[in-house]
């Protein structure tokens, strides 16, 4: 007997885990758009145009913008919505989604009006029930190309987190467990603002030093943001952490990065921000993640000098300079 997953979002990660999902012969998938033209779109061509060009999907897999359809016989759901659009979107399907199903987040990003991470938002406003958070190395370019990837599958329920494992795990994807799902979810969301500060350096024109520095150092203070908070140290020297890390700062796919390196080279954000078609997490992100280390007091040097060339018009290289100029230390 199939199984049934039901996908929140129609964008690029929304489709490349339909793509996966839809590998296993006993599991089938409906994608949820809510603009009904891209939901006609994609379901009669079969491919996601304006995304993921190329990727032809599945016979499994059904695209609709009737959120009733999709839910319909779903056992599993994935989240695949921009974090500040999620709660929003909940609010008005969370009608249909009475039965307490568990959701899989593939969300990177932290909701700026109250730092919540995508599994409390599910469960405030769907109420308390599973989730599982998947993090990792894992640009839907690639992945929905069958280019091999792994990546981490958190939940502090780990039988929850084992099936969802052999949901998504492949001949070229390949899945781990682990119970963390703090920690997964909050490096999800903290690499995105250390990649606008790589991207930066390359819009500067800087070279590997200075980018090496910055993934270093900005994953001490990943670590050092998210122990506050409950997380373990290791998640941040895993998939989860350093390798989706690395990714997002040298990928050309990674649009966090590219913010930065548009930032880099004299773009304003109001300019790239209209200019995208896609939600850059990072931006809204290094808002949150700046005003709470503010308030606990910790140090974020790198996070500090990102928010100041987003929201207070520093410019770039004046950044780069006041992050020079610190007070010297032992490491």
């Amino acid at each position: 007997m199939a199984t049934n997953i039901a996908i929140l979002g129609s964008g690029a990660m929304a489709t490349a885990c339909a793509t996966l999902l839809a590998e296993h012969d006993n599991q089938t998938v409906s994608i949820w758009a809510r603009d009904p033209q891209i939901a006609q779109q994609i379901q009669q061509t079969r491919e996601n145009k304006r995304l993921l060009p190329g990727v032809l999907l599945s016979d499994r897999i059904s695209i609709t913008s009737d959120v009733e359809l999709a839910l319909r016989d779903a056992e599993y759901i994935v989240a695949a919505i921009p974090t500040q659009f999620l709660r929003s979107s909940l609010q008005d399907i969370k009608v249909h989604l009475t039965r307490n199903r568990p959701v899989i987040s593939v969300i990177k990003g932290i909701e700026n009006a109250t730092f919540m991470r995508p599994s409390e938002i599910i469960s405030e406003v769907l109420g308390s029930r599973a989730v599982v958070a998947v993090g990792g190395p894992s640009h839907a370019e690639e992945i929905s190309r069958r280019m091999p990837a792994t990546v981490v599958a958190a939940s502090g329920d780990l039988g929850l987190a084992r099936q969802v494992q052999r949901m998504f795990n492949t001949d070229r994807f390949r899945v781990y467990t682990n119970l963390d799902l703090i920690g997964v979810e909050l490096a999800a969301a903290l690499k995105n603002v250390i990649a606008i500060a790589a991207g930066i350096s390359d819009g500067l024109g800087f070279g590997d030093n200075a980018k090496s520095s910055l993934m270093t150092r900005g994953l001490v203070e990943m670590t050092r943001f998210g122990q506050r908070f409950g997380a373990e140290a290791t998640t941040f020297t895993g998939l989860a952490g350093m390798g989706d890390l690395i990714t997002t700062c040298v990928s050309p796919y990674g649009r966090n990065r590219g913010v930065g390196v548009r930032l880099g080279k004299g773009e304003s954000l109001d300019q790239i921000i209209q200019s995208m078609d896609a939600v850059a997490e990072g931006v809204a992100t290094t808002k949150s993640v700046f005003d709470v280390a503010e308030q606990e007091g910790i140090e974020m040097p790198i996070t500090t000098e990102v928010y100041r060339v987003l929201y207070e018009h520093r410019a770039a290289d004046e950044a780069t300079r006041a992050l020079m100029l610190r007070p010297l230390r032992a490491e």
